[in-house]
């Protein structure tokens, strides 16, 4: 037991990457504009702004990025999805059951409005009686505004298995970019059990 005390919790936060300096922050005009005889770069500009719609975001509403939904990805199973465009707060009652062992992908939806956000990342740190027993960080990309629901799918993953694992689990979730913007964070949580419910 005087082992357990001395266990340190995790450092919940993503880890920066050494020497690496996020884009300065550059209008529409100015992107489109800049690096003109660069083909490469023309085309990539061109797939990332593909489809870019101004006019969709309410102007009421100065959000770069409203994160809608968060699901879990099992194959043969209907995916479970958790609405985040309500009260967050609810998130940590329900309490999504995933079978021991079971490979599940975490997919997140949003929009972006108003302007391109460069270095989107999906990071949650996962702690179970305190402790923290687990750290990702995913890099979703740069996106331009569009009026549709953009995706991404995480990399599979297993949940753990075995007598010990199973039990409850709390995650911290964000959705951030390159300038340390948080554009969402909500906690939720997950019990392996032995079978599905």
């Amino acid at each position: 037991m005087a082992e357990e005390s001395n266990i340190k919790p995790l450092n919940e936060e993503p880890e920066e990457t050494p020497g690496y300096k996020a884009p300065a922050q550059k209008s529409l005009d100015e992107i489109k504009n800049l690096d003109a005889d660069d083909e490469s770069l023309v085309k990539y500009k061109q797939s990332l702004l593909a489809g870019v719609d101004l006019t969709a975001a309410p102007k009421d509403d100065p959000r770069r990025v409203i994160v809608e939904k968060m699901g879990l990805v099992v194959q043969g199973r209907d995916d479970i999805e958790l609405d985040l465009t309500g009260d967050l707060s609810e998130l940590k009652e329900k309490t999504i059951v995933i079978k021991e062992g079971t490979e599940y992908r975490i997919k997140i939806f949003f929009k972006v409005h108003h302007e391109i956000v460069s270095g989107l990342r999906y990071h949650h740190a996962v702690s179970r009686k305190g402790i923290s027993v687990d750290k990702q960080s995913y890099m979703v990309g740069s996106y331009g505004p569009k009026a549709e629901i953009q995706s991404y799918l995480c990399p599979s993953d297993e949940a753990p298995k075995g007598m010990i694992a199973r039990g409850h689990y709390v995650v911290k979730s964000k959705f951030i970019d390159d300038d340390k913007n948080v554009h969402l964070a909500w906690e939720w949580s997950f019990d392996i059990k032995k079978d599905w419910e």
